[in-house]
């Protein structure tokens, strides 16, 4: 059962705009887009992103230093999340894939570490852009 998690305005006003966006957001550009709604500092726009990440309702695109809303409700892990970002339009999708997620929970490096946390990001050129 999924645990609820409650929102302050501040981090409900900032999802409500990132999940209405079709491509990955930056920060000064969420900021610059709820300044209307009381959001005037750009401590108040981090601390809303950052809060949202830790609890999983939205994921870093790190490459693009830009966020993006989880595509998978039953995802709850801020700690492991992949992307497929096309290098032609710029489309960032969110791979859900349970035999990566299965090997990379049990994968360790040749020192023997096993990671807790990850972030990955797959480049390449989407069916869309390659069939133009």
């Amino acid at each position: 059962m999924q645990k609820q998690t409650f929102l302050t305005k501040n981090q409900q006003i900032v999802l409500n705009l990132v999940e209405k966006s079709s491509q990955p957001l930056k920060a000064y550009s969420i900021l610059f887009n709820v300044q209307k709604k009381g959001i005037k500092a750009p401590l108040q726009v981090y601390r809303a992103l950052d809060r949202l990440v830790e609890i999983g309702k939205i994921h870093k695109i790190e490459s693009r230093n830009a966020f993006i809303a989880c595509q998978d409700s039953s995802c709850q892990i801020s700690k492991a999340t992949a992307f497929s970002i096309c290098e032609s339009c710029e489309k960032v999708t969110e791979i859900n894939n349970s035999k990566l997620s299965k090997y990379l929970k049990n994968f360790k490096d040749n020192s023997g570490m096993k990671y807790s946390k990850y972030n990955l990001e797959f480049f390449g050129v989407c069916k869309k852009c390659k069939n133009k």
